[in-house]
């Protein structure tokens, strides 16, 4: 999680600082997402549309920026649900604390907030296609999870039609201990390679505590403006979390210096090593359509 976000009054720190959820304030930044185009481009993706959104079971694509995009200050990522259309409203997943208005507060909830936010698409090389803009936050939460769902005003289809670009599937499965996966950076254009090293039953950082975190193995030493980057399985091509954190200098259960605590309220510290939030539950918090109900079955997300 990045400090410059906490209440957006803390001080500014240089574009290379790491913190909670990796984010930088935009006035910080010395790698600007890349400026908006408004060329159509094919980018390796020109299944049908509909063919391209709904089939589930086709062979994964190669795990490249293609479907990510750039915030102002954290990294995210065009996604659909296993049962979205391509006709449906498309969405974008970042991090909470990447929200326009700051960090929510434990227990706090945002939820089908108005918004304009604007996201710059990127091409499998890294390179911006164009802008997609959001009408609204879905929903967005540091409790238990560190996520912000937005929804944009133009549907999969229509992106695929004029970018060339195929939204990432968040997997409805349980991320796999072991597998091998990738951190996808819009922000800085940066793939980070490794492993799920286990999961935490529950981290906790300053006053936020998230539950069943992912944890990396050491190859992915996530930095500031990672945050809100999808993780994605490097056999299947699915988003199985939300980049989100780093322990960064040994610090126990502190800002920036996530902890680890047990079943049996046993604190770990692992110093340099990244996590990331799951985003197994989120496709049971979607019905048809894309239209987001926290009451659906299954739906474990914190509510308001």
């Amino acid at each position: 999680m990045k400090k410059p976000l906490i209440g957006m009054l803390a001080t500014v720190l240089v574009a290379g600082a790491t913190a909670l959820a990796g984010a930088l304030p935009a006035q910080a930044a010395t790698a600007e997402a890349p400026a908006a185009v408004s060329v159509a481009a094919q980018d390796g993706q020109s299944l049908s549309a509909q063919a391209q959104v709904t089939d589930t079971k086709a062979a994964p694509r190669a795990v490249n920026f293609a479907g990510t995009v750039a915030l102002n200050n954290c990294s995210g990522s065009l996604v659909r649900m296993p049962g979205s259309a391509a006709s449906d409203p498309a969405l974008v997943l970042s991090n909470g604390h990447c929200l326009e208005s700051g960090m929510p507060g434990p227990g706090e909830v945002i939820l089908n907030q108005p918004s304009s936010r604007t996201f710059t698409l990127l091409s499998s090389s890294g390179s911006g296609l164009g802008t997609l803009r959001a009408t609204k936050v879905v929903y967005g939460a540091m409790t238990d999870t560190d996520v912000s769902i937005y929804q944009l005003n133009t549907s999969y289809a229509s992106i695929q039609s004029r970018y060339g670009i195929a939204p990432l599937t968040i997997s409805a499965a349980h991320p796999t201990q072991g597998a091998s996966i990738k951190v996808v950076s819009g922000y800085w254009k940066k793939i980070y390679s490794c492993s799920i090293d286990g999961f935490a039953y529950q981290l906790n950082e300053a006053d936020w505590t998230f539950k069943d975190s992912v944890r990396y193995t050491s190859g992915c030493n996530v930095i500031g403006g990672t945050s809100g980057s999808p993780v994605v399985d490097a056999n299947t091509g699915q988003v199985v979390a939300v980049n989100n954190t780093i322990n960064e200098n040994g610090e126990s259960c502190t800002l920036d210096n996530p902890c680890e605590v047990d079943e049996n309220g046993s604190v770990t510290v692992h110093q340099g090593i990244g996590y990331a939030q799951e985003t197994y539950g989120i496709p049971a918090c979607f019905a048809a359509g894309n239209r987001f109900d926290l009451t659906l079955p299954g739906c474990t997300l914190v509510r308001p």
